[in-house]
């Protein structure tokens, strides 16, 4: 591999904040803000400790180390540990807790996973060739992501998700299956991770390629922490320097290429503090948001975002379809007249999921059609069509159901297997599980899990009929007729999602 030095100027990016959002405007200290504002000013880094705590090198690399300790050991223990799925330390702790436990945490923070991220992390160890210590040359290529791929933003990162999610439910690795399937794709997503972080620079792989950061991205725009935002603009626009961006002396340029003086949102702050440990201003601070203000507040809304909240409502859905026994007669179906070996099918796992998306997009459409206005071009704040208009404020405020769909769906696993990682634990130390209690001990009964699960949901319509009525009074009622039925429609589909989502839970009743 060769060795470069690190770029002297931002890398070029189609979709960078810096570019295309308008100023924000910064509120007093000690103003009260809300989930309308994009300017939150409860700052973590006010505090002397937390300030000092965030500006040492070392702690992004401990904050990490734990997860990359834990994911070696499950590529390790679920190539040489024992057979029995539950009973091994790898599905155990993947499929029983982790992925229940990343929804949590992007429901709850926004991109906390990515701050503690083994995948990024080891990408980044070997591109920086150090843990910690702020160098001036790099190894690998340090290609620039084209800017014709980039301009694709979230969709990528979707496409790899569902093309993964498929790879899962064919060969049974969630199931859980064999345990050696899960520590190939985790292995597998490592050497991604490296592979992509040794050609491009900074975090290329995190911001375009994770499968996860589509879906961390869009549904953790619910989180509390806002990331890391300028405290005074100007201070940014009279800046020569840029570190934040280029890098200074005592921090690496955004590894996400994220200006901070422009982020009016958490979509893209992978919380790393570079931007924080290079401001030679001491202009840069950590801060919390009241929950659902970067669904609420963008000053612009990204049609890529829009068309991955739509994806992952349809994936999620096709995966409650798929558990009902109708859905699986049908399944089984095709396979026989296509010759297809066993569930799922491709035709209906990429049929049923495009379906449900030209759904959700065709009532988008209807809706502009009957309310919008002949042109909505003097709205500088939404995109140029009509269509676009409407259909980008209606996704972003399906982002807190489509998240509580996701959680709930994890529930039956978290809350009928969660107790074996305890005796998983001792099988890997050469203590037998099999005889233990925990190995089989739901904490719930199904039913109570279906109750669970439809109490998630109910919370997602809570939060998506809100955001809704937040999104539709800034974003649509200013390019659209008839406000109270627009306002109507909106929330009739935000719910009618819902509802939906909650029949399908109480009919597969707690299907894994």
């Amino acid at each position: 591999m060769a060795v470069v030095q690190l770029p002297p100027t931002p890398a070029g990016d189609p979709l960078s904040e810096a570019i295309r959002l308008r100023p924000v405007q910064r509120k007093g200290v000690n103003e009260r803000f809300s989930a309308s504002d994009p300017s939150p000013r409860l700052e973590l880094t006010s505090h002397p400790a937390i300030a000092r705590l965030v500006r040492q090198r070392w702690l992004q690399f401990f904050m990490i180390l734990p997860n990359q300790i834990i994911f070696w050991a499950v590529i390790f223990i679920g190539l040489f540990g024992v057979a029995d799925a539950g009973l091994n330390f790898a599905t155990a702790i993947t499929w029983f807790l982790w992925f229940c436990l990343i929804f949590v945490l992007m429901v709850g923070i926004g991109r906390a996973w990515c701050a503690i991220c083994p995948f990024g992390g080891f990408g980044e160890w070997l591109q920086r060739r150090t843990l910690w210590r702020r160098t001036q040359k790099t190894l690998g290529l340090g290609l620039t992501f084209p800017p014709s791929w980039a301009r694709f933003g979230f969709l990528i990162s979707a496409g790899t998700f569902l093309g993964l999610t498929y790879f899962e439910e064919f060969f049974n690795i969630a199931g859980p299956g064999d345990p050696w399937y899960t520590s190939t794709m985790v292995l597998g997503i490592v050497f991604s991770a490296a592979a992509t972080f040794l050609i491009f620079e900074r975090r290329t792989f995190c911001r375009y390629v994770c499968p996860l950061t589509s879906l961390i991205g869009s549904v953790g725009s619910m989180g509390a922490v806002a990331g890391f935002r300028t405290k005074d603009r100007e201070v940014c626009m009279s800046c020569q320097t840029k570190d934040c961006m280029r890098g200074g002396t005592e921090g690496f340029g955004c590894p996400w290429y994220t200006w901070p003086g422009s982020a009016d949102s958490n979509l893209y702050c992978g919380l790393c503090s570079e931007c924080y440990k290079a401001c030679p201003q001491d202009n840069v601070g950590l801060y919390l948001q009241p929950p659902l203000t970067s669904v609420i507040a963008p000053q612009r809304r990204r049609i890529d975002i829009a068309w991955v909240v739509v994806a992952l409502l349809g994936l999620v859905l096709y995966q409650q379809l798929n558990a009902t026994a109708l859905f699986g007669r049908f399944d089984d179906w095709l396979n026989a007249h296509l010759n297809f070996p066993h569930y799922p099918n491709p035709v209906d796992y990429a049929g049923t999921i495009s379906a449900l998306i030209l759904a959700t997009a065709g009532i988008a459409w209807g809706m502009s059609r009957l309310f919008g206005k002949r042109s909505t071009a003097n709205v500088s704040a939404q995109p140029s069509s009509r269509f676009s208009a409407f259909f980008a404020p209606i996704a972003y405020g399906l982002i807190p159901l489509v998240g509580a769909d996701y959680l709930a769906r994890q529930l039956p696993k978290f809350f009928n297997h969660v107790l074996s990682i305890i005796p998983a634990i001792g099988q890997t130390f050469g203590i037998s599980g099999a005889n233990s209690p925990l190995a089989d001990m739901p904490i719930l009964t199904d039913s109570q899990i279906v109750i669970a699960q439809v109490f998630v949901i109910a919370l997602g319509v809570f939060a998506s009929l809100y955001a809704t009525w937040r999104i539709a009074s800034r974003d649509l009622i200013p390019i659209g007729r008839w406000p109270l039925g627009l306002r109507l429609a909106t929330l009739s589909f935000v719910l009618a999602c819902g509802v939906g989502s909650s029949v399908l839970y109480v009919l597969v009743h707690a299907a894994e």
